[in-house]
């Protein structure tokens, strides 16, 4: 989860790599994280609590290496792939003001968002 998401206009990610029927969860912040390598890339699917009840396919990049500052004011630096690597790039996307389907093609977004508003005209 990205704070601007909640309302927040903070520079920060919360990610909960936990286990989803373990007892205790563990949730990681990090303040200000970049990505400073990636290598490849792969299509996925993907959703957002922003844009409910819409996944598309979206390329990202397969690995990444993304550095940021914890609570305890430590730099912490990630290596992930796969989903990982896939929701670093979708929340730190959050803290540039871009959503998932801003990263569609010309003609699927504006299907998609014209979708979007005669749905928001219904509710």
């Amino acid at each position: 989860l990205a704070a601007p998401q909640i309302g927040e206009n903070l520079r920060l990610i919360v990610f909960d790599l936990s286990d989803s029927q373990a007892p205790q969860r563990r949730p990681h912040y990090l303040i200000n994280p970049v990505i400073t390598a990636f290598e490849g890339e792969e299509v996925g699917e993907e959703g957002c609590l922003s844009v409910p009840g819409v996944r598309e396919k979206v390329k990202r990049y397969a690995r990444v290496e993304v550095k940021g500052i914890d609570l305890d004011g430590r730099e912490r630096v990630w290596e992930a792939e796969g989903l990982l690597a896939r929701m670093f790039q979708h929340e730190i996307d959050h803290l540039e003001g871009v959503l998932f389907i801003d990263r569609l093609g010309p003609i699927k977004r504006r299907r998609l968002k014209s979708m979007l508003l005669k749905r928001e005209k219904r509710e």
